[in-house]
């Protein structure tokens, strides 16, 4: 079997979240001792946490909940490009070239090494035209390594408002410095949260 890489950063208490969203929280329900056979944990957590996929209710009433949304977008040909640049959003130009012959699913590096404890302030994000770029081409699947498509001081969300116009797939936060860029198999389906507008995934890639 090809070697699995894992593009999911660890969950931990600490771990940076958007100011002002629910951290990620630990408390042992049940724990190994007399009287006791198993440990027990429960996690309390934003949806939003560590890598997930956004589900189209969080930026659009009424849209879809992250249930409703069709697995295979998350599972597939991908290719990973180097979008990093000096500016502050990643330009059509700059990813152009890379996506001669690319499949439906593309992920982004748009950082540098980062460090999932630190909250990423400035993080470059992605410009709405390189989203009507990527929708042009057939991408059906973006991820990205930072925690949001649009930039942290954004209100009116202009590329995730394109990704609600093409129904296109939004992965967030993914660890991308580990992984050559090039063509893999991606495997990063959310879990069911009835309801809800984002969940977890545990993002792979395999060599094709």
């Amino acid at each position: 079997m090809s070697q699995l890489i894992d593009i999911t950063p660890a969950l931990r208490t600490g771990a940076a979240v958007f100011p002002g969203d629910a951290p990620y929280r630990v408390t042992q329900t049940f724990a190994i001792g007399p009287g006791c056979p198993v440990n027990v944990t429960e996690v309390s957590m934003s949806t939003h946490c560590g890598a997930h996929a956004d589900a189209p209710s969080h930026y659009a009433a009424d849209a879809k909940s992250i249930e409703a949304v069709a697995l295979e977008d998350y599972i597939g040909p991908a290719r990973l490009i180097d979008a990093r640049g000096d500016g502050p959003l990643c330009q059509p130009a700059e990813i152009e070239a890379a996506l001669e012959g690319a499949p439906p699913r593309t992920l982004l590096r748009l950082a540098e090494d980062l460090d999932p404890m630190r909250w990423p302030e400035g993080f470059r994000a992605l410009a709405p035209e390189t989203v009507e770029m990527l929708a042009a081409r057939g991408v059906r699947l973006v991820g990205v390594d930072v925690p949001s498509v649009d930039p942290e001081t954004s209100k009116g969300l202009p590329s995730h408002m394109a990704f609600l116009r093409h129904d296109m797939r939004i992965l967030e936060n993914l660890a991308l410095s580990g992984a050559d860029f090039g063509d893999y198999e991606l495997i990063a389906p959310p879990l069911k949260l009835e309801g809800l507008d984002a969940a977890p995934v545990r993002a792979v890639l395999r060599r094709l």
